[in-house]
């Protein structure tokens, strides 16, 4: 059975941009496989699932196919199942509409502004 180490993986599939970045991420514990924290140097193979936190956002991978050398990124999306679940829908916010050329608000008009802004009543 095949298998590579999870910073050089996950630089080969693009889920970072960069092979001393993911290895900056398995040493933060920002990377598991299988419910387990991982090392750079920890052996992926087919089927292990892999959560990585990148940018901010939790991603869960299966890994389907395992490279070792950067690929293109229709390749690369084919080694891998994306189970993350999508974002969270961001409530619509209304937009502030003045009338044209009514100039610059009055400090009142300013104070509603500043509190809707920053959702203080």
């Amino acid at each position: 059975m095949e298998s590579t180490r999870v910073d050089r993986w996950l630089w080969a599939v693009r889920l970072v941009k960069t092979r001393p970045d993911a290895a900056a991420a398995c040493r933060g514990g920002h990377v598991r496989i299988n419910d387990r924290p991982a090392k750079p140097a920890t052996p992926v193979v087919p089927g292990d699932e892999v959560r990585v936190r990148v940018h901010h956002v939790n991603r869960i991978v299966e890994v389907t196919r395992v490279i070792q050398k950067r690929v293109g990124a229709a390749e690369a999306a084919g080694c891998f199942v994306d189970h993350t679940p999508p974002p969270p829908a961001m409530p619509l916010l209304p937009v502030a509409r003045r009338e044209r050329g009514a100039g610059r608000p009055t400090k009142k008009e300013r104070r509603v502004l500043d509190a809707w802004r920053t959702g203080q009543p």
